[in-house]
């Protein structure tokens, strides 16, 4: 983008592969805008949701048994990830040695 054009506020900026820095406050201006607590959960990571078996070991909860406030912090995860993959182009010549170390 040269400096001439505006940034669509519907869409993530895009990184090209440099000026990681800049991107990234630009990322985190976005996220937030959607909604702020959206920044946290990429930073901090997801809490993934888990229960207690018989044997009293957490185990990852069962779909069927997610409650509303569950499902709202799975999409919350989800449009997390989307935003992320909207904004980096895994095709960009910088990114292909890294593919393997990106784990959701």
């Amino acid at each position: 983008m040269n400096s001439g054009e505006s940034q669509n506020i519907f869409k993530p900026p895009f990184f090209y592969g440099n000026n990681y820095s800049h991107w990234k406050a630009k990322m985190t201006i976005f996220i937030q805008s959607l909604y702020y607590n959206l920044w946290d959960l990429i930073v901090d990571g997801p809490d993934l949701l888990t229960t207690t078996n018989e044997s009293g070991e957490k185990i990852p909860k069962p779909r069927t048994r997610y409650n509303d406030e569950d499902m709202k912090r799975v999409q919350m995860n989800a449009k997390a990830k989307h935003i992320i993959i909207c904004a980096i182009n895994l095709s960009h010549p910088v990114f292909p040695q890294h593919r393997q170390h990106i784990k959701w």
